[in-house]
């Protein structure tokens, strides 16, 4: 029988999740609990699959989020996830029938960009993706970071504040008001519905092989007592032959309205008795935490990624959303083989917001939509992108030009997997 792609039953559910599992190497079968659970976040009119004779083979999912662009604007978004295809079933278009299918629903719909977090960097560039945000993880030695291991505290310049440990309870309730004010300074951020505080705080089924840990939350609060920053972390329990504590500290998320809560949170996480090493999680390329300590170098780089990549789909809206650096003007040529975003566009950039249109002038550079959104956010460099040949110039100094409307002064980050 032919291969069929569509969008999935109730009772289909549990088999597209059994090929879930299949395809991100986990054990096929869940219990009913982890399945439900599952369901209540999944959108079947966005859940798609691939099926064979009637078994799952391949599996896609998309649902509503919302991104913050450069300038404070949130966009509408068609967040994709679940995207799996069986090792028995590669190499047969699957995945670009799902993807296709999708995109096509996410444009009429009006979402003005997709996203997604992708596992494998060859996959998506073909689908219009381009990787729009980094990330970048540090190892803190401790013991050489030259911190002062008998002060754990918020110090004079941290605002006169205070940390404070606090139960998962408390981050169901304080957590939400604080990421709404974060994401909304923060580019590249996401938003974080009820089941993300959920999961956070151990409320969700375990997925097999990852039991729950509860993890530490410590809260930083301003001298007046306003939340401005909040820190979830685990350790380990490791010893050394001497009966010397050796543990790690890892951050599973850290987020401040403030550098100086941000700085005191950091400081609180190395100065926990018995930890020797801490893990920050992917935090943003240029993230301050290295020059929070007297000696950066203790901060060793372990992981260095693309991570949230992005889909144009409405080039108008979303080049007229964000804001650029400095006034000025551009004439872009799209190239979009789906024929979602392509075309040819002015852009009247500046500080304040810009005005886009198609036009008929001469276009200063062209290129593909998944160059577009990977200097959508600002991360990504025009001029570096030309010396590559994945940007042409059309007219001399357009180059240049983008170069200094798209990137911004700190680099986009998105704190969460999706």
């Amino acid at each position: 029988m032919s291969l069929e792609v569509r969008t999935v039953t109730e009772a289909e559910f549990p088999d597209w999740n059994r090929a879930l599992n299949t395809g991100f190497l986990r054990p096929p079968g869940d219990a009913e609990e982890m399945v439900a659970w599952r369901r209540g976040g999944a959108d079947l009119t966005r859940t798609r699959g691939a099926f064979d004779d009637g078994r799952c083979v391949g599996t896609f999912r998309s649902f509503a989020q919302e991104l913050t662009v450069p300038g404070g604007a949130v966009l509408s978004a068609d967040a994709v996830s679940n995207v799996t295809v069986s090792p028995t079933h590669r190499r047969r278009g699957l995945l670009g029938r799902m993807m296709g299918a999708d995109l096509a629903q996410a444009k009429e719909r009006g979402d003005t960009l997709a996203t997604l977090i992708a596992a494998e960097y060859p996959i998506y560039g073909r689908y219009g993706f381009g990787p729009a945000a980094s990330i970048t993880e540090w190892a803190v030695d401790v013991a050489r970071s030259g911190l002062d291991p008998r002060w754990a505290g918020p110090g004079a310049e941290d605002g006169g504040g205070r940390i404070d440990l606090v139960e998962g309870a408390d981050v169901r309730k304080l957590g939400p008001e604080l990421h709404e004010r974060f994401r909304a300074r923060q580019p590249g951020a996401v938003g974080r519905d009820e089941r993300w505080w959920l999961r956070q705080t151990g409320q969700a089924p375990d997925i097999p092989g990852h039991a729950w840990v509860e993890p530490f939350h410590a809260v930083y609060r301003s001298a007046s007592g306003e939340v401005e920053g909040l820190a979830t972390y685990a350790s380990d329990d490791n010893w050394g032959d001497a009966k010397q504590p050796l543990n790690t500290a890892s951050v599973r998320d850290l987020i401040a309205l403030t550098p100086a809560a941000e700085r005191a949170l950091w400081r609180f996480v190395c100065s926990v008795d018995w930890i020797t090493t801490v893990r920050t999680g992917y935090r943003a390329p240029d993230d301050l935490l290295p020059h929070f300590l007297p000696d950066p170098r203790a901060a060793r780089v372990v992981t260095q990624a693309d991570y949230l990549w992005v889909r144009i789909l409405d080039a108008v809206r979303a080049l007229e959303a964000r804001t650029y650096a400095v006034p000025g003007t551009l004439v872009l040529e799209i190239h979009d083989a789906a024929g979602l975003a392509g075309g040819r566009f002015r852009l009247d950039a500046s500080p304040e917001g810009a005005s886009c249109a198609p036009t008929t002038e001469a276009a200063g550079l062209a290129l593909d939509v998944r160059e577009l959104g990977a200097l959508y956010l600002g991360d990504a460099s025009a001029l570096r992108l030309a010396a590559l040949g994945t940007v042409t110039e059309e007219r001399p100094g357009a180059a240049a030009v983008a170069e200094t409307l798209f990137r911004t002064g700190r680099r986009p980050w998105c704190p969460d997997v999706f």
